[in-house]
């Protein structure tokens, strides 16, 4: 997991999925090196250590999900590309882009010049694609262009080449922007979340580099990625720390292997051809075979997973969503006593051909849902709850269910 479940026990920071930022990536245009893509993945669509999915729906409306940039090498950012999001009352979502400068960039809020308002957000395959003078944009969900083999980190890094992601999704915002907005020719990126709560804004989660703060960050996990990278020296100790145990580094070699892994930004030139992790990072870059070398300090050297094929040629790149598996999305979702107790309201939950059918998916949500001023049949914010999003939000996918 290059930065999913970077929360608590593989879980999402602050308990929200939408703000568990998964991957950064930074390279230059393909057939146009005037121009430079930034991909911010976030929000991926299940869990780790379960198969329950996520909510359906794609970021948080009212968070900041910021992408930083360093022009001067202080690793304070100079610029940023602060996204929010925005949901009308029909489930529908857009997004309001802005560019700060200088004191701005390196603080939090809704300030900067407005780039583009109202753009929309994808949630089928279809990518909806926004221009607004030299940039491009995308925002939504699309295939997750992430690949590892996670059981068998877990089982004991006993790599099978099972990649974990190949089914999976995330939501993504996708900039192409001119090299000359990035202020300048080597520039430090990296990329946050941060909620707005009736305390004030809170920084969820951060990073530039995959890997590292999902499996060096120990205890110090909640501060790390609350932390800025201008103060990430602190952290030192801590990498070592668990460079020496997993790796079985020397004190002294583990902490050189941490000063070069902090602090968490990713250096992109685009003059350069982009490559993890000497410049940038593409979407086909092994990262984890990279990163487990230097954890282990060459005793594993790959997961034997490779790049996913359904990559695109032209903006936004990554690949369209995948479908919604019936048995692998929803039907894991209910108990027993599920299944039983929506029987009596003529509710199939486990049975693939009624719940694939559109008139029936509106019934389940209607059923599930509060109407006429009576409480739902079952009450929302449950299991069943967020599958009868599913089961009515599949039906909006061109390709609609999967059994």
């Amino acid at each position: 997991m290059s930065h999913h479940a970077s929360g608590p026990n593989f879980g999402f920071p602050r308990g929200d999925a939408r703000l568990d930022m998964t991957d950064l990536y930074a390279f230059t245009k393909p057939g146009d090196p005037s121009k430079s893509i930034i991909v911010l993945n976030v929000h991926p669509s299940f869990r780790l250590d379960s198969p329950e999915p996520t909510t359906i729906e794609p970021f948080a409306p009212g968070a900041l999900y910021e992408i930083k940039i360093d022009t001067n090498g202080d690793d304070i950012a100079d610029i940023c590309y602060s996204v929010q999001f925005a949901s009308s009352e029909d489930g529908n979502q857009a997004a309001t882009v802005r560019r700060l400068q200088g004191m701005q960039a390196a603080g939090v809020g809704e300030e900067g010049e407005v780039i583009v308002q109202q753009a929309p957000v994808s949630v089928g395959r279809e990518a909806v694609v926004t221009e607004a003078g030299a940039y491009r944009f995308f925002f939504g969900w699309r295939s997750d262009p992430f690949f590892f083999d996670v059981n068998g980190n877990f089982n004991h890094m006993q790599f099978t080449g099972d990649d974990f992601f190949a089914d999976k999704n995330v939501c993504s915002i996708v900039i192409e922007l001119p090299n000359s907005a990035l202020g300048g020719n080597e520039v430090g990126l990296w990329a946050r979340t941060v909620d707005k709560t009736g305390e004030g804004w809170i920084q969820a989660d951060r990073g530039g580099r995959p890997m590292q703060a999902v499996f060096l960050v120990g205890e110090e996990r909640e501060a790390y990625l609350s932390g800025e990278p201008a103060n990430d020296d602190r952290f030192i100790s801590v990498f070592a720390h668990e460079l020496e145990h997993t790796g079985g580094y020397t004190p002294e070699d583990a902490i050189g292997v941490a000063r070069k892994l902090l602090p968490d930004i990713l250096f992109y030139d685009p003059r350069r051809p982009a490559s993890f992790p000497h410049n940038g990072r593409t979407l086909t870059d092994d990262v984890v075979d990279v990163f487990f070398s230097i954890l282990t300090n060459g005793k594993v050297t790959g997961d034997k997973v490779g790049p996913h094929d359904d990559l695109l040629d032209e903006f936004p790149y990554l690949g369209p969503p995948h479908a919604v598996s019936f048995a692998r999305s929803i039907r894991p979702l209910f108990r027993a006593v599920d299944i039983s107790h929506m029987n009596s309201y003529g509710i199939k939950l486990d049975d693939y051909t009624f719940m694939s059918n559109p008139d029936n998916a509106n019934k389940v949500l209607g059923t599930l849902s509060p109407h006429d001023g009576d409480p739902p049949s079952m009450p929302p914010g449950g299991p069943y709850w967020t599958a009868a999003q599913l089961a009515l939000f599949a039906q909006w996918q061109k390709d609609g269910y999967q059994p």
